[in-house]
């Protein structure tokens, strides 16, 4: 789970860039993994979400969004989870 001290202040200006995602109107199972979905399914629709976010305006956006606040679940700025936990152990161990 998130945690919400890490999260901005909810004023519109702080998410106002989730309205231009390329994401905006697509179902969530692309980026969010259902229970128990593991190897080359997973990778496959992991894949396919990061296509989506490589077409993305807000990208940089959205990845700064999930390494600071350590989005634990999903795609996010075109990381996986697991990419974005190892950036997080690269940049506490640096």
């Amino acid at each position: 789970m998130v945690n919400v001290k890490r999260l901005p202040v909810p004023l519109i200006e702080h998410y106002e860039w989730q309205y231009d995602g390329a994401c905006m109107g697509v179902d969530s199972e692309v980026f969010f993994s259902p229970e128990a979905e593991r190897g080359a399914k997973r990778a496959r629709r992991e894949e396919r979400a990061k296509a989506l976010c490589r077409t993305c305006p807000v990208i940089d956006k959205c990845r700064e969004h999930a390494l600071a606040v350590r989005e634990p679940y999903g795609v996010w700025g075109g990381l996986s989870e697991t990419e974005r936990a190892q950036m997080t152990r690269h940049s506490i161990a640096s």
